[in-house]
């Protein structure tokens, strides 16, 4: 599966993981370290639209010594249920004004936003979805389009979290859609084939699962053999003094104290390297992204299933769909054609009585 831009901020994901994730920053070894000092990364986009607003709320929130460390002693459900929110009530006079008006300029560019979609949705006679549209205003109470209160801080955690925790949810659903999709071209295009070109396909699909299963040993996401591997080849270490707290450093890109998603799904191209090379026909690079967006959520949730992408009750009802799909184009189609003939009838009726009275106009005449 492609990669989305979508990727979690790593403040987000220290609400949304913070029973996950746990990690002791300590200074990197020089004596074992050979990499120059590594800088915070810029956080990916979250793809929430959204996204900017989220940055800056968190950029001026973590800049407050009390809220910084009650973020770090807050618990998941504590979070959840708006705990963290209330100790808005408690950072600087400086840090709330900030607010104050991020929020203005959320609220206006939220207004201005949805007067252009409604007047363009409106002027085309197209049937506004006033819900979709407040639902824009989710994250944050547009009752109140002046000041920054706590009921702010706890809609935009909880929105960003809610909103967060279904992305890999919709990156399966998206695979999933992929790969049946692929089956059915691949089904159709046997379709076409005579008795004997379908047996030589065959035969070369499946000697490219054989091919893609035939690769070195992969080691369990997150084990301490696969950690070791990233450490001797990847960073050029000695195997002999490998070293976890080194390693979380050397790995810890943005240095915030945490492993995030990104950073975890990083720590996986060597063992993805082993399995898919895109030079070879059998090997699928999309595959290869839901892959490791799998390691990933091992690791994170100590689960990893190795079932096939979809069932076989799943791919008859794509099948169906895609032939209703079919159908109701074929349907549309039919109806077109017949409104197109009635309009060339009615046509022919008006050029008729335009003949007849421009026959009468001369009659008349004469």
């Amino acid at each position: 599966m492609c990669w989305s831009p979508a990727l979690l901020t790593g403040w987000v994901l220290l609400l949304v993981q913070l029973q996950h994730l746990q990690a002791v920053p300590i200074g990197i070894d020089k004596t074992k370290v050979k990499e120059a000092e590594k800088k915070p990364d810029e956080p990916p986009d979250t793809g929430l639209h959204y996204d900017r607003y989220l940055r800056e709320v968190i950029d001026f929130l973590e800049k407050d010594q009390h809220f910084r460390e009650k973020l770090h002693n807050t618990d998941m459900e504590d979070i959840k249920q708006g705990k963290l929110a209330q100790e808005l009530d408690f950072v600087s006079h400086h840090v709330r004004t900030k607010l104050d008006e991020l929020k203005r300029q959320e609220v206006n560019r939220l207004r201005t936003l949805l007067k252009a979609k409604h007047d363009l949705e409106g002027g085309n006679d197209i049937a506004v979805d006033h819900q979709a549209l407040l639902k824009q205003f989710e994250h944050l109470n547009h009752m109140n389009p002046h000041t920054f209160e706590v009921e702010d801080l706890d809609r935009l955690i909880k929105s960003a979290t809610s909103d967060l925790e279904n992305f890999d949810k919709e990156r399966h659903e998206e695979f999933k859609r992929y790969e049946m999709m692929k089956e059915h071209d691949r089904q159709e295009h046997l379709k076409t084939l005579d008795e004997e070109q379908r047996k030589k396909e065959e035969d070369h699909y499946e000697e490219m699962k054989k091919k893609h299963a035939d690769h070195p040993k992969v080691n369990h996401p997150g084990s301490q053999n696969q950690l070791k591997e990233v450490w001797e080849e990847a960073d050029g270490l000695d195997p002999e003094d490998f070293d976890p707290k080194t390693f979380f450093n050397l790995h810890d890109t943005n240095g915030d104290g945490f492993f995030d998603e990104q950073e975890l799904e990083a720590l996986f191209t060597k063992e993805l390297e082993k399995i898919y090379d895109p030079t070879n026909e059998e090997d699928d690079m999309v595959e290869m992204e839901e892959e490791r967006l799998r390691m990933r959520e091992h690791v994170m949730n100590e689960t990893l299933e190795q079932n096939q992408a979809y069932t076989d009750e799943e791919m008859r009802e794509f099948e169906e769909h895609l032939a209703q799909q079919e159908q109701d184009l074929n349907q549309r189609t039919v109806d077109l054609q017949k409104q197109r003939e009635e309009l060339e009838r009615q046509q022919e009726q008006l050029n008729a009585q335009k003949v007849e009275l421009q026959q009468v106009r001369t009659g008349y005449r004469v």
